[in-house]
């Protein structure tokens, strides 16, 4: 058993409790014991889970694995004491608002021996779950042209990413923030056969995303992820992230030629 304790709880962290409190029958996930929950907050028993400290979550030999579910910004921070203690780390999107910092991040993982609103950083990073989801529908993309629209007095932010796919497709990508505007997901895809402007329906899984993560998390820790899977699971998270990067990058030389 993975002794696991979960780092902030908001909705994220909620769910991860429920579903390692619940784990899918016959799955990795069964082999991860939860041992408490760490906020910055006092709060009560959270669905009967123990809160405890983030000293005692790094320093205790019973727990293993930590699952960090904080503010973006906090994530590179949270991810080192645990890797620093000799834990397993699972982290939201995205694991650090730099490529950089998430090839050190990585390298540090591999040291340690293991796989591994306010606060969520530039749009490209806090859409980066969104830009993951074009990665793999499209492959490596080549980033072109980004630009980002702000009104300060309407709380409006507009972020727009162009890209080429491989076979050289152009591809855009718009990110939209202001009050009141709801999470949806518009898309858009004109190819030579015709056009697509919804996804279409599915099969459903037979379990959330939160318990699909989970049970990836604990197939990784109990060694029955081949390694070519860790590999391109790598290169492709280090691209997404390239990409934000580059996207910030280009969004922010205009303010910066005007000092």
């Amino acid at each position: 058993m993975f002794g696991t304790v979960i780092v902030g709880i908001g909705i994220a962290g909620r769910v991860r409790i429920r579903d390692l409190l619940n784990p899918l029958p016959s799955s990795a996930s069964e082999k991860m014991s939860i041992k408490g929950f760490v906020s910055r907050r006092t709060l009560d028993n959270e669905q009967g889970v123990k809160q405890i400290t983030l000293e005692e979550a790094l320093n205790r030999e019973d727990i293993q694995a930590a699952i960090i579910c904080t503010e973006n910004v906090t994530h590179e921070e949270y991810i080192r004491k645990f890797l620093d203690a000799g834990k397993h780390v699972c982290v939201e999107y995205p694991m650090s608002l730099s490529v950089a910092v998430a090839r050190e991040l990585w390298d540090l993982a591999d040291k340690k021996g293991g796989p591994f609103q306010p606060g969520f950083g530039f749009a490209s990073f806090g859409g980066i779950a969104r830009l993951t989801w074009l990665v793999d529908l499209f492959g490596e993309l080549t980033l072109t042209a980004a630009e980002m629209e702000e009104q300060e007095e309407s709380k409006y932010m507009k972020l727009t990413a162009r890209f080429l796919t491989k076979e050289k497709r152009p591809l855009t990508w718009i990110e939209e923030r202001a009050p009141g505007l709801g999470r949806v997901k518009n898309i858009n895809f004109r190819f030579d056969s015709g056009t697509l402007d919804h996804i279409p329906s599915a099969p459903k899984e037979p379990v959330g995303i939160f318990m699909q993560d989970l049970n990836w998390f604990g197939e990784k820790l109990l060694g029955q992820v081949l390694s070519e899977q860790l590999q391109a699971e790598r290169r492709r998270i280090l691209h997404c992230l390239e990409l934000a990067d580059k996207i910030k990058e280009l969004c922010q030389k205009p303010a910066q030629n005007n000092l």
